[in-house]
């Protein structure tokens, strides 16, 4: 299974609970609390997608974190990447050139993963996880 960066599922998870509060700004230290993440570095990553102009910050007693973006434009894509989450990646077969013209023995494979992991992370936005699905079950454990 594909796995995202710490820092893009901290501002995934954060991003989320941000946009469930109904626009109310939200504070990072009692976010930190709710979703037991560290506080510094979840401030440090939500400082990153205020500059991104993906939330807004306000300061003050009343102030907090709020999207600058409603959650049903916000791709997942928009907002991971940001953060770095979408780099080329290595060769799965760690070769230094791997491309269409020099292609490994998995290229055609993963490019297609690839493609469809892509696919996902643009059409799919907060909003899409806000309202969720039902997870499919687990399989048996023997």
């Amino acid at each position: 299974m594909v796995t995202l960066s710490q820092t893009a599922e901290y501002a995934l998870q954060a991003v989320v609970h941000i946009a469930a509060s109904g626009g109310a700004p939200v504070r990072v230290g009692p976010m930190a609390a709710t979703l037991e993440l560290p506080r510094n570095y979840l401030s440090k990553t939500l400082h990153q997608l205020v500059l991104a102009g993906l939330l807004r910050s306000t300061r003050g007693p009343k102030g907090g974190f709020a999207l600058a973006v409603p959650a049903e434009e916000l791709t997942l894509a928009a907002l991971l990447e940001p953060l770095g989450a979408f780099r080329e990646s290595a060769c799965l077969m760690g070769n230094r050139q791997c491309r269409d013209d020099q292609p490994c023995a998995a290229h055609w494979r993963w490019k297609a993963v690839s493609e469809q992991l892509q696919q996902f992370f643009r059409e799919t936005t907060i909003a899409d996880l806000q309202r969720g699905h039902p997870l499919p079950p687990a399989p048996p454990q023997e």
